[in-house]
């Protein structure tokens, strides 16, 4: 198991300044958006460093939903800089983008492929030392805060791929619930459905014993080992979360309980996925963020057509459950009951629909789009949303069944109507 080191509680990142003393930080970068560089979230982390005297630079032109060109945009900035520590207070968009910062500038030889997941990169393992990283996180849905995974847009072939290992995991994540008031309901819902879905798919993935070939040294482990006892123990519980608390967090943005505990879920679930991994929901959300036309989600101030992240991921997973049910249903049914399904006569072999239907249910009661089609996707579309799945290996293993590109087509198809 590999996972940052955790501090929660409310005003938490007060501290911050102190850690950067502690390490012993001459000059400190922070990164966020923006949209954040104006809000209280930013606003104490850079009262805490000015408090204890800590040098530091902004960088406040990270992309929301990051792209290759924007990852390398903040390389450039963070190799002139030459900085010795990172904190990075914003969403996944923000923590990923600065994971990619410290890693190529402490290896700045390096080509930006280098360290990009097969097939598009090389996938090159990490050996470079790097810089102290803190994460402060501002959004309840990635989990960015816990995991060596970092996901960007690649423009040429209009997908998402990333860089995962161990080795580019913050150092700290500060998990301070009182910078979740200020989300927007939407950014609320869709955050949640990555915590809805990290939970999900890592509990449903290929268990990490029928995963191989094992690497011939333990350096080269994939990031992501397949669903595992420990990994388990986060994922239900974070599920249990989102489903206690999710409607109340989206619906009611003076709910602090509700907000602090999806903050909290975030995390566990990053736990989970970032050890065991996710599967065909974001193996195929990748294309489906990446083709985007002209669609802009509400609540986002961003400049260009958007998918989030969460939109994305959750679309297909009433298709992608009742397609991978089969395998284990029993934790497909568990699943099911834990957010609401009365499963008291349910017969094994319906596991798949049981959890469709429960998770239509979910969605339909927080106003999410119906389908793919909703959000500007035909059938017309559904070839090239395959051919961006199919290089995303490193996810799409991991489902528990395999799957055919006319399966892939399948699935997208079950996709463009949810209700």
């Amino acid at each position: 198991m590999a996972v940052s080191n955790i501090r929660y509680g409310e005003g938490v990142t007060k501290e911050v300044g102190m850690d950067l003393q502690n390490l012993g930080a001459r000059k400190v970068c922070v990164m966020t958006d923006k949209n954040l560089s104006q809000l209280p979230p930013v606003k104490a982390v850079l009262n805490s460093l000015t408090k204890n005297r800590i040098t530091f630079q902004m960088y406040d032109d990270v992309r929301v939903e990051p792209t290759d060109q924007s990852f390398m945009d903040a390389i450039t900035f963070a190799k002139k800089g030459e900085f010795d520590a990172y904190v990075a207070v914003g969403g996944g968009s923000v923590i990923d983008t600065c994971k990619a910062a410290n890693l190529y500038s402490s290896s700045p030889e390096s080509d930006f492929l280098d360290y990009v997941n097969a097939p598009i990169g090389k996938g090159k393992s990490v050996t470079v030392p790097l810089k102290p990283f803190i994460a402060v996180p501002t959004t309840a849905g990635t989990g960015s805060e816990t995991t060596g995974i970092a996901i960007f847009d690649y423009k040429e072939l209009k997908v998402k791929t990333g860089i995962a290992s161990r080795a580019i995991k913050p150092t700290l994540g500060m998990i301070d619930p009182l910078h979740t008031i200020h989300m927007p309901e939407r950014v609320v819902a869709n955050s949640g459905f990555d915590v809805l879905c990290h939970a999900l798919e890592a509990y449903t993935a290929l268990p990490y014993k029928m995963r191989s070939p094992c690497p011939s040294n333990p350096i080269n482990r994939p990031t992501y080992q397949g669903s595992n006892p420990i990994s388990d123990v986060w994922a239900v519980h974070a599920l249990r979360i989102v489903a206690k608390y999710l409607k109340r967090a989206v619906r009611m943005s003076d709910d602090h309980e509700a907000r602090a505990n999806m903050h909290l879920a975030s995390a566990f679930a990053g736990i989970g996925f970032g050890n065991a991994g996710v599967h065909l929901c974001h193996g195929m959300s990748y294309p489906i963020s990446g083709l985007v036309k002209s669609y802009r989600a509400k609540d986002y101030n961003v400049d260009h057509p958007l998918v989030p992240h969460g939109l994305s991921v959750v679309l297909t997973s009433p298709a992608v459950f009742t397609f991978t049910a089969e395998m284990c249903p029993e934790r497909h049914l568990e699943a099911a009951e834990i957010l609401g399904a009365d499963i008291r006569t349910a017969k094994i072999k319906d596991a798949g629909l049981i959890l469709a239907d429960t998770l239509r249910k979910f969605l339909f009661d927080l106003n999410v789009d119906d389908g793919l089609a909703a959000i500007g996707y035909s059938k017309a579309d559904i070839p090239a949303l395959v051919k961006g799945t199919l290089p995303q290996e490193r996810v799409t293993k991991l489902s528990p069944r395999p799957q055919t590109e006319e399966e892939l087509s399948a699935l997208f198809e079950a996709s463009m109507k949810l209700y």
